[in-house]
């Protein structure tokens, strides 16, 4: 039988990523003693994978397909087909920055005053060509972990990754440049990309795996109106599509369903009331498909 070899990210995004799946109908679970999770579809084989390390490992075939930084895509120059761009990370649907930070009491104000500095960061391909980019010269230095610590005795600056700022901020660290941003990728290998059945498997997680992060930021509204209201109440609705109405019966009321996004409802829904809306009700979404 044929089988989809796939990277699930190790780390910080790994949490995140399985609750994802689960949302999108996977069960995965994951063993403290294995780098090989267990998930319910027989067709689908995972294994645990750095996200650094994903790109270089689906390029070279020892995975079909993957989850990764669009970062480590770029850091690594890994030739992949880059599939469906899934904007998630540890803490919520942030976009991940790499951010070019100096001490709070610096001299420099700009990635001009590198020139002839140290840097140190994780991704030196990166921050090579960005101050190549920039006619600047500096050292940069592949930093092992704990960067935020390493100015001012062991580098001048740093290019790290952050998602709130909130590890620069404690560590006294001002930012001056953003470097890149990046988003979660699925990712195949250009090789399974052409072969029917992983394709099919790919493109299924594909259309899964983004219809569970469009709809965590709606929710489903239902609400009963009279039918001489109707149209007033579409007024103030910024609906996904056209809301469904259903006649109830034996009434001149009725029931309208529609899906808007989760932060207009706390202003919507007193609007609704004085438009004549009644029984209003709120419920979450799994899955947000076309």
């Amino acid at each position: 039988m044929a089988v989809l070899q796939l990277g699930i990210p190790k780390g910080s995004l790994q949490k995140s990523t399985i609750e994802i799946f689960a949302k999108a109908g996977y069960k995965i679970s994951v063993s403290s003693r294995s780098y090989y999770p267990v998930i319910d579809d027989d067709e689908i084989e995972c294994m645990l994978i750095r996200a650094q390390e994903m790109a270089r490992y689906v390029e070279e075939g020892i995975l079909d397909a993957g989850l990764t930084g669009q970062d480590w895509i770029r850091e690594t120059e890994a030739s992949v087909e880059e599939i469906e761009e899934l904007v998630y990370g540890k803490v919520g649907k942030n976009t991940l920055k790499w951010v070019l930070a100096v001490p709070e009491n610096s001299p420099i104000k700009s990635v001009k005053d590198l020139e002839g500095k140290r840097i140190a960061t994780e991704v030196v391909g990166l921050t090579n060509r960005y101050l190549e980019k920039h006619g600047v010269k500096a050292t940069v230095e592949f930093s092992w972990g704990a960067t935020e610590v390493k100015p001012p005795r062991l580098a001048d600056a740093i290019v790290e990754i952050t998602e709130t700022g909130s590890s620069l901020r404690a560590n006294r660290l001002r930012v001056i440049d953003v470097v890149c941003t990046s988003n979660t990728w699925l990712i195949a290998n250009k090789q399974a990309w052409k072969d029917d059945f992983k394709r099919q498997k790919i493109e299924k997680l594909a259309l899964l795996l983004k219809s569970v992060l469009e709809a965590e930021s709606k929710v489903g509204l239902m609400m009963n109106v009279r039918e001489k209201d109707v149209d007033r109440i579409i007024e103030i609705l910024p609906a996904l599509n056209k809301p469904t109405i259903s006649h109830l019966v034996n009434s001149d009321w009725v029931a309208l369903n529609t899906v808007v996004e989760e932060k207009t409802v706390r202003r919507i829904i007193p609007e609704l009331l004085a438009k004549g809306a009644e029984g209003i009700i709120e419920y979450s979404l799994n899955k947000v498909v076309g």
